[in-house]
């Protein structure tokens, strides 16, 4: 009788897999860019950005587009197989150099202190440990180095703060791929030492009814020591 040969314990696997949520949010977040504005908002948040850039969790590729000419290059890292895949053909249409890698926002597969930015687009409310996140955010950046960030989280009032943390507890990270909605990324970013620069509190969509994931904050933070 022939024998199976072992599984190999070293095969890599991805720190993320949610391969029917990836596909849903594929086709949601890109019909969003033009219904709901989301392409401006991108092209807010990386306006002015230049030199080396690391994106954590780009997702589908969809702030590519959006990235100016100064900057030099992007490396982009996604944890998630589909959101990958439609990440690495975005990439070949973006009109700067993208390069997309896997890994994890806790364990950032790239050197210390070899970037000039780094982008956060709707990221931190699904990573599974923010502070170590934001350490190796940190750890990448060169003294000075700036962070564009675009996320949702904690709003709404006592009402809404009391369902989003409902929800948490319950079914929304398991229905959407792992994210919570009472996250404060401003205070995370606060506590992991970023000097917090101007940043701006919207709602998503601005017009319509205002939903546990509406309550978005755009913005920019240093890491000290310029």
């Amino acid at each position: 009788m022939a024998l199976r040969p072992p599984r190999s314990r070293s095969a890599p696997r991805d720190a993320v897999h949610h391969p029917l949520f990836a596909r849903c949010y594929d086709r949601v977040s890109t019909a969003a860019e033009t219904r709901m504005g989301m392409g401006a908002v991108r092209e807010r948040l990386l306006v002015g950005l230049s030199g080396r850039v690391v994106e954590i969790g780009a997702g589908n590729g969809l702030n590519f587009a959006h990235y100016p000419g100064t900057v030099a290059e992007v490396v982009a890292i996604e944890p998630e197989r589909v959101l990958r895949r439609s990440a690495v053909e975005a990439a070949l249409r973006a009109e700067v150099p993208v390069d997309v890698v896997p890994g994890a926002a806790e364990a950032l597969p790239v050197k210390s202190e070899g970037f000039d930015a780094a982008v956060l687009s709707l990221v931190l409310c699904s990573v599974r440990d923010v502070p170590r996140a934001l350490a190796e955010v940190r750890r990448v950046l060169r003294p000075g180095g700036e962070v564009r960030f675009f996320e949702h989280g904690r709003g709404g009032g006592r009402v809404m703060g009391a369902t989003q943390r409902a929800l948490d507890r319950t079914v929304w990270p398991a229905l959407s791929g792992g994210c919570h909605l009472s996250r404060d990324p401003v205070a995370a970013l606060r506590g992991a030492g970023f000097e917090i620069g101007p940043y701006r509190r919207t709602l998503m969509p601005e017009k319509g009814p205002r939903l546990p994931a509406s309550y978005c904050v755009t913005g920019a933070a240093w890491r000290p020591g310029a």
